[in-house]
């Protein structure tokens, strides 16, 4: 009994995703699985996403009969023990005997032949035991009275749900998690009139944007496959990020526009859709990325450089900038979940010296007058409000505009059509959060010069 190419193409796509630390959804999509059936695809997009949401419960449950403790294990059999595991726990269409044997052949298929007895003993133990109900545990955590409880029943790292508790509270911390935990809405900004027609046309159904009169949300079918989406008439775009953009808003005459950290570039382009007369500058570090940028935006206004947003030159000066900077990504574990067992605590004090280079780099670029959106996927206070804090410190050109006001702004313009405006701020920020909003979560302030 041979392999099916869903279990190849996602063992293949976990052992890259923990040994390269490469990104899940960049592998899923990448040109070595463009030969997937349609069904295919879905199985391996199901497997790798429902292994990295919940690896801890996974390495649990094997730990508990496994003869051998789990950092001792080769990567490659750890892999095909989670992968059968979850087909048994969450994939009722599948029988058991497939899940079990070819996670078995996976393991010979990595030259571990040595270890298939031991992996088929493992798996014939998972399988003989009562199964739990991981959903209802997940519902059941909104009941739960302590972080650990949370991190256990919802997969997550402790050091993370304890942060969240703190920051945000015990019940915002369990709706995180829970979200954390669900396949996210597929979200999409319309960038053409006629696309929405195509669509329906392609028997693409969608319901209106949640947040965002230029958004939809994807109910069912393909938009990867509609002509609107090859032909550039719609972008896949979380609603939270098509917010960021509409920060910057358009313009009252032609200006000057820099997207200062830019790849992959639905930001960029947003901007550039609604400042038709605007010159607009996108800087991105990493030549490839900057590649795919030009791909992507097939706009001959942009102009795309490969700088290190660090390091800029002052000599020329816009009239608005957006810094959307690198971040840890906490506010997209839905769509990454990765992220959550790559993440240290260390690394926000790292990516917080990061952002405040770029940030006091891109506020020189500014002209007097002119507005900054700074903006990070994260809900981690280090690189957030504590950002905007050493950076105003000392810096008396700079002023914070209450993100309320830009809110109305756009409220007023039929742009937002999300009604509870103080839902969306904390303090003077913008604040989404997963679960409590539909959309990633992401930070932005609006700072003027």
């Amino acid at each position: 009994m041979s392999v099916s190419p869903a279990r190849t193409a996602a063992f293949d796509i976990l052992v890259r995703t923990e040994r390269e630390d490469s990104y899940a959804s960049e592998l899923l999509h990448s040109a070595a699985n463009l030969s997937l059936s349609k069904a295919d695809h879905a199985l391996a997009t199901e497997l790798v996403l429902g292994v990295l949401r919940w690896r801890s419960r996974l390495d649990d449950e094997i730990a508990a009969v496994s003869s051998q403790p789990i950092p001792k294990l080769d990567l490659e059999v750890l892999i095909a023990l989670r992968l059968a595991l979850y087909q048994l726990r969450w994939l009722d269409r599948i029988p058991p005997r497939a899940a079990l044997h070819e996670s078995v052949e996976l393991v010979k298929r990595a030259r571990k032949r040595s270890a298939a007895a031991f992996a088929n003993a493992v798996l014939r133990k998972l399988a003989d035991q009562k199964a739990k109900n991981w959903t209802t545990e997940v519902r059941e955590a909104h009941g739960g009275d302590t972080s650990r409880s949370i991190a256990s029943s919802c997969a997550h790292p402790d050091w993370l749900v304890e942060r969240w508790v703190r920051e945000y509270g015990l019940e915002f911390a369990q709706k995180i998690c829970a979200h954390d935990q669900s396949v996210p809405t597929m979200s999409i900004r319309l960038r053409t009139v006629k696309a929405e027609g195509e669509l329906a046309r392609e028997g693409i159904s969608l319901l209106p944007g949640a947040l965002l009169s230029s958004a939809r949300r994807v109910q069912a079918g393909d938009v990867t496959k509609a002509r609107a989406f090859a032909e550039g008439g719609i972008v896949i775009q979380d609603e939270a990020s098509q917010l960021v953009a509409a920060l910057v808003g358009p313009g009252e005459r032609k200006m000057r526009i820099l997207d200062c950290c830019a790849a992959p570039g639905g930001k960029t382009l947003a901007i550039a859709d609604q400042n038709a007369d605007a010159e607009i500058t996108a800087i991105e570090l990493h030549p490839h990325r900057a590649r795919l940028m030009r791909k992507l935006l097939r706009d001959k206004r942009v102009k795309i450089v490969v700088a290190d947003a660090r390091t800029l030159p002052s000599s020329r000066h816009f009239d608005r900038v957006l810094a959307d900077v690198p971040c840890s990504g906490t506010g997209t574990l839905a769509r990454n979940p990765e992220i959550k067992w790559r993440l240290k605590p260390d690394d926000l004090s790292e990516l917080h010296q990061r952002q405040v280079a770029i940030l006091r780099s891109v506020l020189n670029q500014l002209v007097p007058g002119g507005r900054l959106v700074y903006s990070t996927c994260s809900l981690e206070r280090e690189e957030n409000e504590a950002v905007l804090s050493e950076v105003q410190t000392g810096n008396e050109t700079i002023r914070v505009i209450d993100c309320r006001e830009e809110l109305e702004r756009l409220k007023t313009s039929g742009t937002l059509t999300w009604s509870d405006l103080g839902s969306l701020t904390r303090g003077p920020y913008l604040r989404t959060i997963p679960g409590v909003h539909p959309c990633d979560g992401f930070f932005a302030a609006v700072l003027q010069k």
